[in-house]
């Protein structure tokens, strides 16, 4: 029979869950772009950009709780929606990237915007890491701590009180 701690994986060191981000986002991020292409043959494709979007953050979110983060299961709810707004920033630091270079140069070549887009991507894929890594699959530690077994608590200590003086003389020799 198998135990909760034994069920329980072992969160990978960050180099090899780096790599797992790296291999899972660039898979579903490959496959999105032909779904994409395929998918504008159909649709408009500012809709199909949006659909493939959302399916692609919705798969890459379970593929790193599950595989990337060894969070041990499914994704909740709460991790798709903070997957989905780190997406949503990496977004619009390739779309500044590119509008910054749109300002700075009157008519990029083709090699130039592929180098300034794909260096945004990069950064905001770091960053995407590391928030994921650190926030969205974080191990809670407070969980870990409210059930230790052995938890000790202080002992509360009986209170004694000495009796005060009964006259005004008394008072007055006390204060």
């Amino acid at each position: 029979m198998e135990t909760a701690q034994s069920r329980e994986q072992v969160a990978p060191g960050a180099f090899t869950a780096f790599a797992r981000f790296v291999l899972c986002g660039g898979g579903v991020g490959l496959a999105s772009s032909f779904a994409v292409a395929a998918l504008a043959s159909w649709i408009p494709w500012v809709l199909a950009n949006a659909v493939i979007t959302v399916v692609s953050t919705v798969l890459a979110t379970e593929l790193h709780a599950r595989f990337t983060f060894g969070a041990g299961g499914r994704a909740t709810w709460r991790q798709h929606a903070q997957s989905a707004g780190s997406a949503a920033a990496a977004y619009a630091v390739t779309c500044a990237a590119m509008f910054v270079l749109q300002q700075l140069v009157a008519a990029p070549g083709a090699v130039l915007q592929q180098v300034v887009y794909l260096s945004a991507s990069a950064l905001a894929g770091v960053a995407r890491f590391v928030v994921l890594r650190l926030v969205v699959f974080a191990r809670n530690r407070g969980a870990q701590t409210a059930t230790t077994p052995h938890t000790t608590r202080p002992v509360p200590t009986p209170l004694t009180r000495t009796p005060a003086p009964a006259g005004p003389a008394a008072l007055c020799c006390a204060a």
